[in-house]
């Protein structure tokens, strides 16, 4: 992030606090707040950037928590998720590959997305992968927790609004940078993070121009270590009854139409001792025991390019024209070493050992057991472009003003995925499912032959690969007239047209076994490492697979290579072609109108802001079914909807305020959910049938009714308590329903089979999400000599939620429902970050922390029970700056202090015994960074 010298901190503060006005106030009142703003607060440096994102709230109409700049360069943050996460509200999940990757809003995970206050979106997505933008382009990140009606109506959680630089934030000339190395610890690697502004304006014959330019580049070597004890299913004792059918240690399949057991139970088969299940008239008893134990160790590496340029124009004193230009690109790739054993019965079972009291299986051996390893090789490839227009006029001095706004922007995505699995027989596997901690422990009879490649054979290849691309052409329009005095202060309203496209394209295609030792492979197609988990487990740290790097370089040969077999018909690359799966065109007008007003009540100013915005969508699509010789379906539906929004602020004494809001908003269904075509995959796990997915064509947007109320005490000139009670009422929730279904002639190679589990989604749910936020921001005056400059910043989020989800049967008739938490929602949560700024010296030392969550569902092909739960989740982060000089800054950053790990468990009968129900542990890297900043204006 680019800094500049402490006039600018000051001027960036008065600016900030403006522009979080703009959105709810006319631009006189936000000129008599931007005076009281100076004359109450001038600070610098990090105390700066913490007093001025509590201002942004102070000032706006709506609830707003914000990011300033010297929030995102000072803190140790490459990207604008790992930015957000000490917001209040906010909580981020998967921490994987360095960095946190996906965040919510008071537990809702759909943000609208917004770059200078306009929907931006990643490819054939509704939303924006926001850690994809560069922390050091950013001027400004507002969180909008409540929504009026001239603000899109999109995204149930809020809005994330990321505001870029433009030349006419800066006097004059201007020149800053940064450049930065950063080690992770994991992966044992040195990254670049570079960034440079130039900006400059001028006064000229026709008005003051000003140009910018702006870009960042950065490159991240990771590696994730996980290690996993597989999913829990049941098997005989060793002491079946006669007459049941098993034998000891038998392992029990679901079987035909579940009449054995139903997989995808939300909370689980009974894991008291001596549970039976009744099987065909005979009560058998069962253990409940893992299936398998694996590890992925996984390299990656990451670019970034990104840029924004921005031209300006103010031709007179009542009008400013800009065009500027966004872009955000990611060059990805993986190489995941995957090392998978099942703990199964394969005719030889050995001992096992339980936990007290229950059926579970603790530890166990099997002999004459079958593993398999996989290279996996991916890319990722995405190019993001936003060009815009803009105009403002000011009408009638500044009592009023018109904004026209027009934005293009395209979006592709591209990846790719190459796979070659090798298998074995092994003699003997001894697990112990949790040796401590969540963590689990196997070993084989011989673990160097892991790394032997003799004794491997090729197995079965994936080979796929995936485009997307959107654009959408966007004009608004908006325009206010205000007043002074009177019961009415302003009236607001505008038009919004938006057309946006969005197709994606699919290759899937698979061989089986090749029949040959791996050994025999070309050189350099194997790949052996080493030092997995870093002496953190009881596994084994090195096996010998195919190598990714090789596979992705030469894939042409591996496929010629299967091709020798009739049986396979891969097409190599000068063949390739991606089948195409949809095309949509979906168009949306809105159009609004609010208004502001203000009454004195006990003495005490009461603002009050009402509003509607209508919106109308309509959506074509053409559906290409790849089973079917790509024959097309077309399908066409709209909606319209009237959002109303209300708005109070009441300042019940100059530094005591009282907000409510009533607020609907909408979700989108994503487009891939309403693609009814089939994507499938084989029966890989020998269950009896495959899994897959469809969309829904004709799924409906969700809707949310909105309250919310906040008590703010700014009990002195940097400092202020805030306490904001929410309920989120959410009718048509999006949940998937799981049918059996037969598809013949489906072109499955690798698990073949023609019955298959297909989940859909739809719009079976509804549910409430309630809490209380509380947030801190304290500036001791009194502390003595060193302590001066010394302060606090935190925040604590409480959360429940609630889901009612429909259970159906294997023909995907709805039989009941059940009751689910939210997925990613965490009943609690909180951060604090202690801040110290004296002097040439600023610190920060952050502390984040979320209680367990129920992250995702599994797919209910055999799952037992299909509910995945996070351990609770904690990061420490620590920043220094030393300003050498007023224009010139060291600083020296480290995330991930404690070493944290990310684990996950299943719940069985609702119970969160991590110990018994442990499933994967991730390592988190820890990183240093060491950098230097400047600044020239």
């Amino acid at each position: 992030m680019a800094f500049r010298s402490i006039a600018f901190c000051t001027a960036s503060i008065l600016a900030l606090s403006l522009s979080g006005v703009a959105r709810a106030q006319d631009a006189a009142e936000a000129d008599t707040t931007a005076s009281q703003v100076e004359e109450e607060i001038i600070v610098t440096g990090v105390r700066a950037s913490i007093v001025g994102a509590l201002n942004v709230r102070k000032e706006s109409t709506q609830i707003v928590d914000a990011i300033v700049a010297e929030d995102v360069g000072k803190l140790p943050d490459n990207n604008v998720v790992e930015a957000l996460q000490r917001v209040t509200g906010i909580q981020v999940t998967d921490r994987g590959g360095g960095e946190a990757a996906a965040v919510t809003i008071r537990g809702l995970p759909d943000p609208l997305t917004t770059l200078n206050g306009r929907n931006i979106f990643t490819a054939a997505g509704q939303s924006f992968a926001l850690q994809d933008i560069s922390a050091n382009l950013v001027n400004r990140v507002d969180v909008y927790k409540t929504r009026a009606a001239d603000q899109i109506e999109t995204g149930l959680a809020g809005q994330i609004d990321v505001q870029t630089r433009r030349p006419f934030d800066f006097d004059g000339f201007a020149i800053s940078g940064l450049a930065r190395g950063i080690y992770n610890e994991q992966a044992d690697s040195y990254n670049p993070n570079v960034a440079l502004l130039v900006s400059d304006r001028w006064e000229t014959g026709i008005g003051d121009i000003g140009l910018l330019v702006n870009g960042s580049w950065s490159r991240t070597k990771y590696r994730n270590m996980s290690t996993t004890a597989g999913a829990m299913v049941p098997f005989a004792t060793e002491t079946p009854p006669a007459g049941s059918g098993f034998v000891p240690l038998e392992r029990i399949f679901p079987g035909p139409d579940n009449i054995n057991w139903t997989p995808g139970l939300d909370y689980g088969l009974p894991a008291a001792a001596g549970s039976t299940l009744n099987i065909n008239g005979v009560d058998v008893p069962y253990y409940l025991s893992r299936d398998a134990v694996f590890s992925s160790d996984l390299y990656g590496k990451r670019e970034r390019p990104s840029a924004n340029v921005a031209l300006q124009w103010a031709p007179n004193d009542s009008s400013v024209y800009t065009a500027e230009v966004f872009y955000a690109g990611f060059r990805g790739s993986t190489f995941n070493s995957l090392q998978f054993s099942f703990v199964d019965w394969w005719g030889n079972p050995g001992p096992v050992e339980l936990y007290e009291g229950t059926n579970i299986v603790k530890a166990r051996t099997v002999d004459d057991v079958y593993g398999f390893n996989s290279g996996d090789f991916a890319t990722n490839k995405t190019d993001s472009f936003v060009y815009a227009l803009n105009g403002k006029w000011d009408v009638d001095g500044d009592r009023g003003q018109i904004v026209a706004d027009l934005a293009y922007q395209t979006s592709t995505n591209k990846t790719s995925f190459i796979a070659l699995r090798t298998d074995r027989v092994a003699d003997q596997i001894v697990v112990d499912f949790n040796a401590g901690g969540g963590v689990p422990s196997f070993h084989f009879d011989d673990d160097s032959l892991l790394a032997d490649p003799g004794v491997w054979n090729v197995a079965e290849l994936y080979d796929n690969a995936n485009k997307a691309k959107g654009s959408a052409l966007t004009l608004t329009l908006d325009g206010y007239y205000s007043w002074d005095e009177g019961f009415l202060r302003r009236i607001k309203a505008g038009l919004r047209y938006d057309d946006r496209k969005a197709s994606t394209f699919v290759r899937e295609q698979s061989a089986g076994r090749l029949g040959v030792q791996l050994s025999t492979l070309p050189e350099g197609a194997l790949f052996t490492n080493s030092g997995f988990f870093d002496g953190r487990a009881d596994v084994p740290t090195s096996w010998v697979l195919g190598n990714g790097y090789w596979l992705h370089d030469n894939a042409d040969e591996i496929r010629t290579l299967y091709n020798a077999n009739p049986a396979n018909n891969l097409l190599l690359s000068d063949e390739l072609s991606l089948d195409r799966v949809f095309d949509i065109g979906e168009i949306t007008m809105s159009a609004y109108a609010l208004a502001d007003a203000e009454v004195e009540v006990f003495g005490r100013p009461l603002h009050l802001q009402a509003g509607v915005r209508y919106v109308s969508v309509n959506t074509k699509s053409n559906f290409f079914n790849r089973l079917d010789g790509g024959a097309l379906t077309r399908a066409s539906n709209g909606s319209e909807k009237f959002l109303p929004s209300f708005t109070a602020r009441y300042e019940i004494t100059p530094d005591l305020r009282l907000r409510f809001n009533y607020g609907e908003t909408l979700r989108r269904p994503n487009f891939g959910d309403i693609n009814p075509n089939y994507s499938l995959t084989g029966d890989l796990t020998n269950v009896g049938y495959g899994s897959g997915t469809a969309g829904t064509a004709d799924l409906r947007p969700t809707h949310s009714k909105n309250y919310d109320l906040a008590l703010e005490w700014y009990f002195d000139r940097d400092s202020a308590i805030y306490v904001t009670g929410f309920r989120r009422e959410i009718d048509g929730l999006v949940v998937p329903l799981t049918v059996r279904e037969y598809i013949p002639n489906n072109g499955i190679v690798a698990g073949a089979t023609d019955y298959f589990a297909i989940t859909r989604p739809v719009n079976a749910s509804n549910g409430v999400l309630k809490g209380v936020e509380v947030g801190l921001t304290y500036f001791p005056t009194y502390l003595p000599g060193p302590l001066d400059g010394l302060g606090f910043q935190g925040s604590l989020t409480v959360l429940d939620s609630n889901q009612t989800i429909p259970m159906s049967d294997s023909a995907g008739n709805i039989t009941g429902d059940t009751q689910s938490d939210f997925f990613n929602v965490s009943k609690l949560s909180y951060n604090a970050t202690l801040a110290y700024d004296k002097g040439p010296v600023s610190a920060r030392l952050s502390y984040i922390w979320r209680k367990a969550f129920l992250h995702n569902n599994e797919a209910r092909l055999f799952a037992n029970p299909i509910g995945v739960w996070f351990q609770p989740e904690d990061s420490l982060d620590l920043q220094l700056t030393w300003n050498v000089t007023d224009r010139v800054g060291v600083t020296f950053d480290a995330v991930n202090l404690l070493k944290s790990k990310q684990q996950n468990y299943y719940r069985f009968d609702n119970v969160g015994d991590a110990e018994k129900y442990n499933l994967g542990t991730l390592l988190l890297a820890r990183t240093f960074a060491v950098g230097v900043r400047f600044t020239f204006d």
